[in-house]
């Protein structure tokens, strides 16, 4: 069985994951950070961007699986090790990105490669089934365009609505579709009061 990825994104009602103050994560409710910690449970190494990392000041960590991996991806490579994740305690950080990666903090893991050639070597990994990716929009745009998402979780939040020509969507601020429509269905949609859905979507293969 090969890695399955999985995204766990918050909308807002016209669609964004952003609001104008760049905080993704406090838009919802309470009843979305437990749907959060508990899709985490299920995953067996979480992934987020570098910036997604420092806007919301995660550590990744997550009650009754502490010993997720926690993988942050840069292109650049610039990352603080200053950050709140390199004192915390929790599962090991893994560190990708193009630019070779020099003065890591002790312990952490680095991966000087590209996402598709660090998702390949995932997919021998036997300690890694399950890929949880939580933002930003940048990367979930890269795994659809690689075609490596099985499974979608949304928390549409119908209270809210932004706007921004420019706020980002599920798949970023790019001028580019996708080069062929992924195609996926809705497999349950749960009211959870407060205006709020739990959406879960899988790829049809």
């Amino acid at each position: 069985m090969g890695l399955r990825v999985i995204l766990n994104f918050a909308l807002s009602a016209d669609g964004k994951i952003s609001t104008k103050g760049n905080s993704p994560a406090h838009f919802t409710s309470k009843e979305d950070l437990i749907q959060l910690h508990e899709i985490r449970k299920k995953a067996d190494a979480l992934l987020v961007g570098r910036g997604t990392l420092e806007a919301d000041r995660m550590t990744l960590t997550t009650k009754g699986n502490e010993g997720l991996r926690r993988c942050v991806i840069s292109h650049s490579g610039n990352f603080d090790y200053q950050h709140p994740l390199f004192r915390s305690k929790g599962g090991p950080i893994h560190l990708i990105s193009d630019a070779l990666l020099e003065n890591a903090p002790d312990g952490v893991t680095t991966h000087c490669r590209p996402l598709h050639e660090w998702l390949v070597e995932l997919d021998s990994d036997s300690k890694v089934e399950t890929l949880l990716c939580e933002g930003g929009a940048t990367l979930a745009y890269s795994l659809l365009k690689l075609n490596r998402v099985d499974e979608i979780h949304l928390t549409l939040a119908s209270h809210s609505l932004f706007g921004g020509k420019n706020a980002p969507s599920l798949t970023g601020r790019t001028s580019q579709f996708l080069p062929k429509t992924r195609n996926f269905d809705l497999i349950s949609m749960k009211d959870v009061g407060s205006g709020e859905f739990f959406l879960c979507y899988q790829r049809i293969s």
